[in-house]
């Protein structure tokens, strides 16, 4: 991780004067962590972005970042699903926000909803667009809405998406629009 590089977003109890809680971050993977190969066309995985995206965006938010596995959505697996879980009952806080791809995002959410993690604000969300390719990515927007509905939802599992927040089992992504709808 980048942490030498943005120490602020290692600090786990650093004082506030709101007294804000800490927010665990995990990450998983997904187009919001992608990366271009402008020989061979192809995306692939190197480092998560989303270190440089908090200090670009300026957050003064007590964050703990951890990378639990980089992978596309559409290969993540229900054993790739229970250490998401896992990680989401044994963090300390209440406060979870999880990068994932969007292809799957919606049945991730369903799993961890099931998944009796209790009292616990739970947010995933994602890009359609790698954060690689600037400005045209919806990364940035979309980590800013989740980081707002994860401080303010309560304890439940949600999807936020296009500034956005939808409940677990009443969201779908339209492959036709590319946008997240309400079911």
């Amino acid at each position: 991780m980048h942490l030498k590089l943005y120490p602020h977003l290692s600090i786990i109890n650093a004082p506030s004067p709101l007294k804000l809680a800490m927010i665990q971050i995990f990450i998983t993977g997904g187009t919001f962590d992608k990366e271009y190969n402008f020989v061979t066309g192809k995306l692939f995985f190197q480092d998560s972005n989303l270190p440089e995206m908090l200090e670009r965006g300026r957050c003064t938010l007590d964050v703990n970042i951890r990378t639990l596995m980089m992978v596309d959505s559409l290969e993540l697996s229900d054993l790739d699903r229970e250490i998401i879980a896992t990680n989401c009952r044994k963090t300390s806080t209440n406060q979870i926000l999880i990068t994932h791809g969007t292809d799957t995002m919606q049945e991730t959410a369903a799993y961890l909803a099931e998944a009796d993690i209790k009292d616990k604000t739970i947010v995933l969300t994602g890009a359609m667009i790698p954060y690689a390719f600037g400005s045209s990515s919806d990364g940035f927007f979309n980590l800013g809405s989740a980081l707002g509905f994860v401080q303010t939802l309560p304890p439940g599992v949600y999807v936020a998406m296009n500034g956005r927040y939808f409940d677990w089992n009443k969201v779908r992504k339209n492959r036709n629009t590319g946008y997240f709808e309400v079911v």
